[in-house]
């Protein structure tokens, strides 16, 4: 079974990287005139996108709930409640009106917290046109069905275009013009150029993908794991034991992706690894800030009530408890931390989890030396 994975994911992985680059044609047919782009949601990380498409040339409207917010935002040119130190590009417009952000909107960016997501997609919808493209940017896994945001994006829409954009990409980094790569994933080619094509500049690099499924469990999973370092930091544990819980944290990602379905060759890159180091090692993540909170003693509760934002890990957290207990994959760093977080155990036993787990492979999907470069050789000279 190891064997055939790993062939798998060497055919996979090989697979991936042919047909996700847009053509010549179509780089300069975009590049002609921008994009017209919406943005649902007024969070830091939809605000960050909208300024960039709109200094890219993009006519960019942003939907935010609160009439106020929208105000500021119009008058001041700063999103106060989520990016207070940022200046928001002079045309991105702010509305409270959904059917007017989503009018004519060729490529629609959805930065709604998990919870809400269906709710405002499903309002969202009847505005929405087959033609018109659909990136979610949310990290989350919806509780009722297990299902992915970009999977409500194709149950409660029209469009035909659906993608996902994911990576290491903390907002406030990206406000402040760090470099940054981030991935965008769709089966269809049309989304991957065009979000490509809105949102790469000289600080954010857009990546391709068509592995959208892979790419946004990736997405999902690394909160689970953010929250368990930011304990780990705060219990005074130091590098070494950081390192070997993001690789183990691999390693439990890559064991429930396959189990989905999801390429595990996926998770080597920017939504996989690249994400799961820089969550698991900043305190501008807010998922590592709640495993901060837990790691000093505070509840649950009160670590959200400080964090003041969502953090999508804890809701994940319970998701895969139950999703891995019923279909028997092992993960006990989600064990160790779903007991801390809702069964009263005391942080430092998340360690314990970590240190006393069954004795196993180091790398999991490998196969031999010999037959690594065979199937290189292979696929090498069929393509």
């Amino acid at each position: 079974m190891v064997k055939t994975m790993a062939y798998l994911a060497l055919r996979m992985g090989a697979r991936c990287r042919n047909d996700v680059l847009a053509t010549g044609k179509e780089w300069k047919i975009m590049s002609e005139q921008g994009q017209r782009v919406a943005v649902l949601g007024g969070g830091s990380f939809g605000t960050a996108l909208a300024s960039i498409a709109s200094a890219k040339g993009a006519r960019v409207r942003q939907w935010l709930r609160d009439p106020a917010l929208v105000e500021r935002i119009n008058r001041d040119r700063v999103n106060d409640r989520y990016l207070p130190t940022f200046r928001i590009d002079d045309n991105v417009e702010a509305s409270t009106d959904m059917q007017y952000v989503l009018s004519d909107a060729e490529l629609v960016l959805v930065a709604i917290p998990s919870k809400a997501f269906r709710q405002v997609v499903r309002r969202a919808a009847q505005w929405i046109t087959p033609d018109q493209i659909l990136v979610s940017t949310t990290k989350g896994i919806e509780a009722e069905r297990f299902t992915l945001m970009s999977e409500i994006l194709l149950e409660e829409t029209p469009s035909r275009h659906v993608g996902v954009l994911s990576g290491p990409n903390l907002a406030s980094e990206i406000a402040d013009r760090q470099l940054t790569g981030s991935v965008v994933a769709s089966d269809d080619p049309v989304t991957r150029t065009r979000a490509q094509q809105a949102l790469s500049c000289d600080y954010f690099r857009v990546y391709a993908s068509n592995d959208r499924y892979g790419v946004e469990l990736g997405g999902a999973l690394k909160n689970i794991y953010a929250i368990a370092a930011g304990m780990a930091h705060s219990l005074g544990m130091g590098e070494n034991t950081r390192s070997m819980l993001i690789t183990r944290a691999l390693a439990e990602m890559s064991r429930f992706a396959v189990h989905q379905g999801a390429n595990p060759m996926t998770f080597l890159g920017l939504a996989g690894v690249g994400d799961l180091i820089v969550t698991c090692s900043s305190a501008l993540s807010r998922n590592f800030r709640v495993g901060l909170a837990l790691g000093e003693g505070k509840t649950l509760e009160e670590a959200i009530e400080a964090l003041g934002q969502v953090a999508e890990g804890v809701n994940t957290v319970a998701l895969i408890q139950k999703k891995a207990a019923e279909e028997d994959i092992y993960m006990p760093l989600v064990s160790g931390l779903h007991q801390v977080m809702f069964e009263g155990v005391p942080p430092h036993y998340m360690a314990k989890a970590l240190m006393r787990g069954e004795l196993s492979s180091d790398v999991e999907f490998t196969l031999p030396r010999e037959e690594t470069r065979s199937h290189h050789n292979d696929l090498t000279s069929s393509s």
